[in-house]
């Protein structure tokens, strides 16, 4: 057990986690459910495809660039059906990111979740992955903003919510859309390529995009934020 950091409260009040891939190592099965939906709905993908191109997008906002491509409107309950596929693979597939539990204790600061995810899928798998009392009840989806990432209404949101100011959070992303929304919050950004859909590349994208540090193993998570504090 880690022990708890002494000084980071001096720079940050509040730690702003994403949901897929850095809490939950979801990315790969919710790409492979979103590639088979859209694929039964006529429009052929891969999860590789899905990955490069939605990873840290919204929901809602993938589907509209689908409909832009295909001159149509895919059905009602698309999203329902993309969310039952995933969520059934949920209880069998997901695990949670290795010592991230630790990790998010060890920090000892106030924690949050801005996800991507609705609220259900969110919910559903911290749950799976035994993170969600760690977790509850601050958990915040790009459903209740009216623009998800890369825009940084949901990081806004999310600090408002938790009494924060933007400039004292913290956030722990995975994602170009993700690492790009927080910067335009004004917080600082953690760039996190551990996740099993990290490929070759992937840090520097981070890294590009604004993130800070970039880091591969949540146990290197309390000593970054330690050294960043004491930078600021």
């Amino acid at each position: 057990m880690q022990v708890p950091l002494q000084n980071t409260r001096q720079a940050f009040d509040l730690i702003i986690f994403d949901c897929d891939g850095v809490l939950v190592d979801s990315e790969v099965i919710s790409c492979r459910a979103h590639a088979e939906t859209l694929t039964h709905h006529g429009y052929p993908i891969t999860a590789e495809q899905v990955l490069t191109r939605f990873l840290g997008v919204s929901d809602r906002e993938a589907r509209l660039a689908i409909e832009c491509e295909m001159g149509r409107k895919l059905p009602d309950d698309f999203e329902a059906q993309m969310k039952q596929a995933a969520l059934q693979r949920y209880a069998s597939e997901l695990s949670a990111i290795p010592f991230v539990g630790d990790a998010i204790a060890a920090t000892g600061l106030p924690r949050c979740v801005a996800s991507s995810g609705t609220p259900e899928k969110i919910s559903h798998g911290l749950t799976c992955a035994g993170l969600y009392d760690l977790l509850a009840p601050h958990i915040f989806s790009a459903t209740q903003v009216q623009r998800g990432k890369p825009a940084p209404d949901l990081f806004l949101f999310a600090a408002e919510q938790m009494k924060a100011r933007p400039q004292r959070c913290l956030v722990i992303e995975d994602s170009v859309p993700g690492v790009t929304g927080g910067r335009a919050a004004g917080m600082t950004v953690l760039g996190f390529h551990g996740g099993s859909h990290c490929q070759a590349g992937h840090a520097g994208l981070l890294s590009a995009a604004g993130a800070t540090a970039v880091f591969d193993d949540m146990r290197q998570l309390p000593g970054l934020i330690e050294r960043i504090g004491a930078q600021a």
